[in-house]
């Protein structure tokens, strides 16, 4: 089976990302025009991504909408935002949503899928469309924010490596986006400074 055909009929795993990075991942890609197909957001260190696993305290969560019924929030990681929504289109998630109360700080681990917008000025803003959100500990919000580091780093060490020529996804986020080896580098040293 072809890796385009495998795709469509496989669960995307979900990546971990920083808040950092995904606010960066400005560009959207797709195996091809069948609006069926899907679509992925391209990470700056040279991954694509149909899902994300995010974590970090959640704020503001705000209702909109009266019929279709939407509820926004932000969650916060070391190293910035993530703005995260989930509507009637996803009931399992906006019922998960609406039990949390963002009164008393919080953590929560996010299953989403990344989505982008772009503002009659031309700025692309990156949300979150909510899956599956869980109320968690420090010590499990921890272990994400160590573990997005690795992940991180590792794909950081595939994208500046020797063979990027070879790994087309990598090859193209160093085409589209400006950032070198050290940004990233340094954006992990203090995400995980910050726990310390």
């Amino acid at each position: 089976m072809s890796e385009i055909i495998q795709r469509q009929f496989e669960r995307e795993p979900a990546k971990r990302v920083f808040a950092a990075e995904l606010r960066e991942a400005t560009r959207t890609i797709k195996d091809s025009a069948d609006e069926k197909s899907p679509s992925y957001q391209l990470l700056p260190t040279g991954e694509r991504c149909n899902r994300i696993l995010i974590a970090g305290a959640i704020t503001e969560k705000t209702r909109a909408g009266e019929q279709s019924i939407t509820y926004r929030a932000r969650v916060s990681d070391p190293t910035g935002m993530f703005y995260i929504n989930a509507s009637s289109y996803q009931p399992e998630a906006m019922l998960q949503m609406t039990k949390i109360d963002t009164d008393t700080p919080s953590f929560v681990v996010v299953v989403g899928k990344p989505n982008s917008y772009t503002t009659p000025d031309g700025r692309v803003l990156v949300s979150v469309r909510v899956e599956s959100i869980q109320v968690v500990d420090r010590a499990t919000r921890d272990m994400w924010v160590a573990d997005t580091a690795k992940a991180t780093l590792k794909r950081v060490g595939v994208m500046f490596g020797e063979d990027v020529e070879n790994i087309p996804d990598a090859k193209l986020a160093r085409e589209t986006y400006p950032q070198k080896e050290e940004y990233w580098k340094r954006m992990v040293f203090d995400a995980l400074s910050k726990m310390m």
